[in-house]
């Protein structure tokens, strides 16, 4: 599975907003890696923030 659909899914699965920190770490993918995949999922509109730094899932 791709890094993108690793961290798709960890956020469809997280049952609170996380930061890429928490991400990387329970991933085991490498922090500038997820951060870039974070900012094209943001891009896409596939999270969203609910406060500084951290994220969820989009309901839209």
């Amino acid at each position: 599975m791709e890094n993108y659909d690793v961290i798709l899914d960890y956020f469809k699965k997280a049952d609170k907003p996380v930061n890429a920190g928490l991400v990387a770490s329970e991933t085991g993918i490498e922090r500038k890696e997820v951060d870039k995949v974070m900012k094209k999922l943001k891009e896409e509109g596939k999270i969203v923030s609910t406060k500084r730094c951290y994220w969820e899932i989009s309901n839209s």
